[in-house]
């Protein structure tokens, strides 16, 4: 069982995979023949783009399959452009693309000097579209300041603070690496909203400046277990978990 299943991990990774000296379009064809094989291969413009981040696009426009993929993987080999085509297309139409290629991609992006260019192209294109810290009910300043005492001693520098442009549900604060940002939602800035909920984010946040993201192969580890331990150390967790799992 085991041999078979090493086997059948061997051909479906020889599946797409020709030659490395095929141009990105020809990739993308070879690709589309082999996911769409009764579809005739529409015309074909492929191109690298000076995108702010690592992500790449597809789209069927009149007939025509447009790929843009993210200059940063300009003078990626062979095989990493085609998993980046098979994980594309494969969006396209709806299917699943097969874990070998998803994790070739991924793969490459989490090499320590690809995460490097990545992050400097955040850093010059980008810019991050919030507000400053103080919100109509809370100022983020004074919420890290006070949080950086209680349970940092004092001790972390403050990065840039703000409230996200839109109020957004999905994401109620994240940390930006690249720009040495923190931003909470919008939502939270609201009289309904409880202290606690609003400190427990920024704390939330804050533990990702003291243990960044751990990179182990293919796979980002965002929450360690050393992460997760010291989130412990907020005393209202769960209450203000509660609160905003209301929102």
């Amino acid at each position: 069982m085991l041999c078979y299943i090493r086997l059948r991990m061997q051909v479906e990774s020889a599946l797409f995979f020709e030659s490395p000296f095929e141009s990105p379009t020809d990739i993308c064809a070879r690709v589309f023949r082999q996911l769409k094989p009764r579809t005739p291969v529409p015309s074909l413009h492929v191109e690298f783009c000076r995108f702010a981040n690592a992500n790449s696009i597809v789209r069927l426009r009149n007939g025509r399959l447009e790929v843009r993929v993210t200059d940063v993987l300009r003078d990626a080999p062979a095989p990493v452009i085609e998993a980046l085509a098979v994980i594309l297309i494969s969006k396209l139409y709806g299917k699943t693309a097969p874990r070998s290629y998803l994790h070739r991609y991924r793969l490459y992006l989490n090499r320590k000097d690809v995460r490097q260019q990545v992050a400097k192209v955040r850093q010059s294109r980008g810019h991050k579209l919030m507000t400053g810290p103080e919100g109509k009910c809370y100022n983020l300043t004074e919420i890290f300041e006070e949080i950086n005492l209680r349970f940092f001693h004092g001790l972390m520098s403050r990065p840039e603070l703000g409230w996200s442009l839109r109020a957004s549900h999905s994401t109620l604060g994240h940390y930006d690496p690249s720009h040495h940002a923190i931003i909470l939602s919008s939502l939270l800035d609201r009289p309904g909203v409880a202290r606690v909920a609003v400190e427990y984010v920024m704390f939330h946040e804050m533990l990702h400046l003291r243990y960044p993201v751990e990179h182990r192969g293919a796979r980002r580890c965002v929450h360690t277990q050393e992460f997760k331990e010291a989130e412990k150390a907020f005393p209202r967790m769960q209450e203000a978990k509660a609160i905003l799992k209301n929102l």
